[in-house]
């Protein structure tokens, strides 16, 4: 494993009975982290006793996109604090790379890796579990277009794959696919993702399932038209089937009432918004790349990580800076 160090300096919002955190803040800083720029898009998963949160971001002095990735101590319940953001081994004030990209660079080099994804699931050709982090990655630019690949744990290290997984071969595609959200369920591997591009205000939510998770996918199917701008929908096995959040986005600064998070629960996961409980609003505009976690202390609540982002007004850098936060609430009761 690299070497470990990082930045604990969380800042907590409480509203009534929710919670909202702030876990990591481009605005900020990331304390020893110095030569870390920004960090988002988190997948969040227990390995071994520890909780892991990979993400994406950018170094100071590089404009590569790559995955790092942040911890709870060994054996610490999940919570919103005390994450720690993995380091160089060389060097502390450097994010640790989750993988490198010796094979992949020619589809997910200049345009980075975005949104990823974690997942455990059977690989019928290597007749054994495997685990994965899907994300999309670009060959030419960071706005696109896309497509999904996966890095795989080896047993020793996240190994970077020599071709995507999944491409756009439908015309509602518009030749870019990205902000994957898989699960494993019933023998085969199941995505959800986004279709179309964010500077074209054009975000199709769809789905495709394969039964390896890189070939053989099922005919993409859309699941949200472009009008309901999802951008997001993590699907999270829970003891009582399956929930849902999803993130309805505003790119375009059009009025859009129904910007926000949105949670729904299904008994299995279907690919049919028809099969899911009506969806319940528990956030306002602004948070997207949800990812829906439960407490191991209290029952019925919620940790709903996720994106945010606010302006820069100090004339440095990019305009806007990205924060990775969490959504702390009971577990809303179902529509009627």
């Amino acid at each position: 494993m690299p070497g470990r160090d990082g930045w604990l300096g969380n800042q907590t919002t409480r509203m009534t009975s929710e919670i909202l955190t702030t876990i990591f803040d481009a605005g900020r800083g990331y304390g020893p982290v110095t030569k870390l720029r920004t960090m988002v898009d988190c997948t969040v998963v227990k390995r071994a006793g520890r909780w892991w949160m990979f993400t994406c971001g950018v170094e100071k002095d590089s404009s590569e996109i790559n995955m790092y990735s942040a911890s709870l101590s060994q054996d610490a319940p999940l919570s919103a604090e005390g994450w720690e953001i993995a380091t160089d081994a060389s060097d502390p004030a450097k994010p640790a790379l989750l993988a490198g990209k010796q094979k992949s660079f020619w589809w997910d080099g200049k345009g980075g890796r975005h949104c990823p994804s974690y997942v455990q699931g059977w690989d019928p050709e290597k007749q054994a579990w495997v685990e994965r982090i899907y994300y999309a990655g670009a060959a030419r630019d960071f706005m696109g277009p896309y497509v999904i690949g996966y890095i795989e744990w080896d047993g020793q290290q996240w190994a970077d794959q020599p071709a995507p997984a999944f491409n756009a071969n439908e015309y509602w595609e518009r030749g870019s696919v990205y902000e994957p959200n898989v699960i494993y369920h019933d023998g085969r591997w199941k995505m959800w993702y986004v279709a179309g591009a964010n500077q074209d205000d054009y975000l199709v939510q769809g789905y495709a399932e394969s039964p390896d998770g890189r070939t053989d996918w099922s005919p993409h199917r859309i699941v949200f038209p472009a009008e309901e701008r999802v951008f997001d929908f993590c699907v999270t096995l829970v003891e009582r089937g399956y929930e849902v959040v999803f993130a309805r986005v505003n790119v375009s600064g059009a009025d859009l009432p129904k910007t926000g998070l949105w949670w729904c629960q299904a008994p299995e996961p279907s690919p049919d918004i028809r099969d899911w409980s009506e969806p319940v609003r528990i956030s306002g505009p602004g948070p997207w790349k949800p990812v829906l976690r439960y407490s191991e202390t209290a029952a019925n609540r919620m940790l709903v990580f996720h994106d945010g982002v606010y302006p820069n007004k100090t004339g440095v850098g990019i305009p806007i800076n990205f924060a990775l936060n969490c959504l702390e609430m009971d577990r809303p009761a179902p529509a009627t």
